[in-house]
């Protein structure tokens, strides 16, 4: 179904695209996005790799463009309180990332025998 594209960039890149266009849905959409994501992934803990990258993105971006500013100290705290804010509101994304990755194990699993 997904092709030789298995790994975790694209499925972060899939988890990412997904969540914007999803997240107006509570608890599904980042569910779904994360289930895609993983199963994309291949693996379990290739998905829940994936799942956590935007995030980090998102607060190494607030971090540079406080660094940019001059305001390291503060970019810092606020960069490291806005990774664990999106890492706690990541949840469904990472259950979803976790079930999506366990299915396509067991699939590759039972195909290769």
């Amino acid at each position: 179904m997904f092709g030789s594209n298995r790994g975790v960039w694209p499925a972060w890149l899939i988890m990412f695209v997904l969540s914007l266009l999803l997240g107006w849905i509570p608890f599904v959409g980042p569910a779904v996005a994360g289930f895609v994501g993983g199963m994309q992934a291949g693996t379990t803990g290739g998905a829940l790799v994936a799942a956590i990258i935007p995030s980090l993105l998102v607060t190494a971006i607030v971090w540079l463009l406080g660094v940019v500013l001059d305001l390291a100290i503060i970019a810092t705290l606020l960069g490291i309180g806005l990774f664990m804010v999106l890492l706690v509101g990541t949840i469904p994304l990472l259950l979803g990332a976790w079930i999506g990755g366990y299915m396509a194990e067991g699939r590759g699993r039972s195909t290769s025998v």
